[in-house]
Formats: structure tokens, sequence, C-alpha cells
């Protein structure tokens, strides 16, 4: 087999009649769904009570600030046991926590204490967040099915977080938040019983330590093993740099527009554009994706900088569709950062370099925002833009082109040749 061959990139149906990563598929979707539903109904709940935007912007930063928190501290756990039972497990604590939300709910409970159930729902969320990554590679054993896979996670995790917002808002809204939290109890018991059903016990490799010192001391070696890799490093610091250039757009849509009409639709340019995508890179070849990762990064924050001229609407919001369309490089990194990493370290080094992801998406908001206050929404896009397109272009310089290409050989080519 050439290597066009065994890169050339599978139909999306391929991949859905992989055995098993259907029903893993959809109970990933309906676990997210479950997550979007407990933060938009908690949020709605506090607003009620409080009538106060802070209380409610206090609650989202709640939901996102644990998964910082439970994706570095829990990634060894994803080593240490079956990634089957850490998923199992993982959905059944959180359905518990739900259902202790549905009882302070009831009760009317102070929210300090529903706040503190939210953020351990949501740490939870980190060991399962990396033991499905784990899941993933175990369930591909040709990397350009998997390849094409990640893009369709993607895909569906662009989708189904639209979807589970709306649908938790319409379940308060129409319902009740009772109905909205049970809605998420439900979500993560069948994902719990899915995973249970289907996916096979597969032993952990590699030594472990012992005890908290021997986890600290796994941990330690995970990040020791993550900034010293050449390309691992260098894939999340360029993951890290791209939040400054992605975050902007989306902390500012709705001050750019003010009270206008098209407030969401300029928010939802950018996801519309990564869709179309991700729907164009998953069909190149792995060795094109990967050659274009700082390419693409490069051009990403390009339209950003125009949105200082304030253009119309149309303009701008096809100039937030076309950054989002290039932000696309995003899959391909992600997915040659899973197969390059050792098996054995997988789950604490996917749970390190997704903390680090979202901790910089959130400080990329915070940071978006402060010069938003100082130099008004329009122009902070465009400075975000700025720096993210020098951060890039200072990466680039010292990017491991043949090592890049090495690794992409031997994680995809001759996985694929032992899977034919």
């Amino acid at each position: 087999m050439t290597k066009d061959q065994g890169s050339a990139a599978p139909s999306l149906l391929a991949v859905l009649r992989v055995p098993k990563y259907l029903p893993v598929f959809l109970v990933s979707a309906l676990s997210l769904w479950g997550d979007n539903i407990a933060r938009i109904t908690i949020a709605a709940i506090v607003f009620q009570r409080t009538e106060s935007p802070l209380a409610t912007a206090t609650t989202l930063a709640v939901s996102l600030l644990p998964t910082v928190f439970g994706r570095s501290l829990l990634g060894p756990i994803v080593d240490r046991f079956p990634y089957k039972w850490v998923l199992v497990g993982a959905h059944l604590l959180r359905a518990l926590c739900v259902a202790a939300l549905m009882v302070l709910v009831a009760a009317q409970a102070e929210l300090i204490v529903i706040f503190a159930v939210l953020f351990l729902l949501e740490t939870i969320g980190g060991a399962a967040a990396a033991s499905n990554m784990v899941l993933m590679t175990d369930l591909f054993a040709d990397r350009r099915y998997y390849a094409r896979a990640i893009g369709l996670n993607a895909l569906s995790e662009q989708t189904n977080q639209a979807v589970g917002l709306a649908v938790g808002g319409a379940l308060v809204t129409w319902l009740g938040a009772e109905v909205g939290l049970l809605a998420d109890l439900g979500s993560f018991l069948v994902a719990a019983l899915t995973i249970l059903v289907v996916v096979e016990a597969k032993p952990v490799s590699g030594q472990r330590g012992r005890g908290v010192g021997g986890f600290v001391k796994d941990l330690r070696i995970a990040v020791g093993d993550m900034t010293h890799h050449p390309v691992l490093a260098r894939f999340v610091l360029l993951s890290v740099i791209a939040c400054v250039g992605i975050a902007a757009p989306e902390a500012l849509a709705i001050p750019i527009a003010g009270d206008r009409w098209w407030s969401g639709l300029l928010m939802a340019a950018p996801v519309a554009g990564a869709v179309l995508g991700i729907l164009l890179i998953t069909r190149r070849d792995v060795h094109w994706q990967n050659n274009s990762l700082i390419p693409l990064a490069m051009l990403m924050p390009l339209p950003l900088i125009a949105t200082i001229l304030q253009p119309p609407f149309v303009v701008l919001a096809g100039l937030w569709f076309l950054s989002g369309m290039l932000q696309a490089f995003m899959v391909p990194l992600q997915a040659t950062f899973t197969l390059v990493t050792p098996e054995a370290l997988r789950g604490r080094i996917f749970s390190l370099a997704g903390a680090a992801s979202v901790g910089a998406a959130g400080l990329s908001y915070l940071g978006a925002g402060w010069l938003a206050q100082h130099t008004g929404p329009a122009a902070a896009v465009t400075i975000c833009a700025g720096l993210c397109l020098v951060l890039v272009a200072l990466l680039g310089l010292r990017w491991p082109d043949v090592m890049v290409r090495q690794a992409v050989d031997a994680a995809y080519t001759s996985s694929t040749a032992r899977a034919a």
C-alpha cells in the first residue's frame, strides 16, 4: 500500500460503520447535551432568584473553571483504571450530582451550595473527556478513520453545544427547571448504560506510582513529557496561541452588535464557518492537513483584523465566517497530538493539554473583555487578532517541520498498513 492510498480520507459514512463507533458517538453527543442543559438550567434558576446578570455570569464561570481543574488533576485516573470504568463511573457520578441539584433546587438551598455541586459535576467531566479520547484511539486501528472521526466529533461538538443550550433554555422556559434537570439526569444514565454494554474493558498499560505521592509523581512526569517533547509541546503552544484570536469574536460579538437584531447571527458566524472548514479539511490527505497547520493558523486571524473598520454587518459576518473556516486546523492538530502521545501516558497528557486549551480560552475571554473596556469592542478584536498573528509567526520560525512529518508518517501510515 502506498502512502497516498494509506492516507486518503474515508467517507463519513464509512467512519460511522466502524464497529461500536456509532453508539459511542451518539452517547458523546448525549452527554454534551446533558452538560449544556445543566449549565443553562442552573443559570436560569440563579437569574430567577436574583435577577442579577452578574450572578448569572458567575454561574457560567463556575461551570467552566472546573474543566481546567478536573482535566489537569484527574488525568492520571484515566491511566490507572480501564477507561470503560472511568467513563461509566464519571457518567453515574454526574447523574448523582444532577439528582443532588434537583433536591437543592426544590429545597431552595443557598446558591453557594448549588454552585459547589455544579463545580463537582463539571470537575468529574474532566476525567470523562480524557477517557473518551483514549477510547477513540482504540476504536480505530486504521488512523485515517481516526482522523476523520475526530473531525466528525468536532462537528458534533459545535452542533450539540447549540442544541444543548437551546433545548435547556426551552425546557426551563416551557416546563420548568426540574424538567430540565431531569432530562440532564437521564442523559447521563443512558450514556453510562451504553458504555457499559458496548465498550470492552481494556487493561491499562505502563507503570503507575502508588498512593497520593505516586499520583502526584505521575502527573509531574506527564507535565515533563509533554513540555519537553518537540512535537507535543509545539502543538499545545499553537492551540493556546490560537485561543487569543478565536475567543475575541465569541466574547465581543454582542457588544459589537449592541441591541441590533443581528447580534446572534454575528456570534454564530465563526461557528458556522468552523463547521464548513472541518468538512473541507477532513476530506484532505492527513499529510496535507498537518503540513497546513502553521499556514492556516497564520491566515485565521487576518479576516478579524478588519473588524476595527466596523464594516456593514454582512461584510463583518462574512469575515468572521472566513476566520471560522480557517480555525479547522485545530482538528488535525488534535488528532495528530493524540496519536503521537505514548499510549501509557495518554490519559494524563490529554487531560493536561485540554486543561491548557480551556484555561487559555478563559484567559482570552477575560483579556478581550479588558481590552474592550479600554479601547472598544471592535478595536479589541483587531488587537487580539494582530497579537495572535504575531505569536503564530514567531512559533512558525521554530516549527519542527521534519519532526511533524515523521510523526505523521509513524502515526498514520504504519497503522494504516497494519489495519489493511
